[in-house]
């Protein structure tokens, strides 16, 4: 039998690390994320991926996993709409690409460790 606890403290000490932080020079913004996010966060980027809507994807990415300095979302639910369209699309791109990228490379370290 699997040990869940284990499961559950390796996560909860994944997203209590300390937040990156990605500055955004056309928004005059500092933008924090996390190392890892849930699936429950991330199942709604996969399924736009999945479906080939790239740029819902990118604006999915900014809107879960943006953070302010405290760590608390960035934007609202709400705020998608004026992102996909009063929003820069090089600005999103570079935006969700920093966050999603380091997420990656992240990830390919630990694995790396291991």
């Amino acid at each position: 039998m699997t040990d869940l606890k284990t499961i559950r403290n390796h996560y909860q000490s994944v997203i209590g690390d300390d937040l990156q932080k990605v500055h955004c020079e056309e928004w005059k913004m500092d933008i924090y994320f996390r190392k890892t996010y849930s699936f429950k966060d991330e199942s709604k980027i996969v399924e736009y991926q999945s479906q080939g809507k790239v740029v819902d994807a990118l604006v999915e990415s900014i809107v879960v996993k943006a953070r302010t300095k405290d760590g608390k979302r960035l934007f609202a639910d709400a705020d998608r709409m004026t992102l996909m369209n009063e929003a820069d699309p090089a600005v999103i791109i570079k935006v969700a690409g920093a966050i999603n990228n380091a997420n990656i490379k992240l990830a390919k370290e630990q694995i790396a460790k291991e």
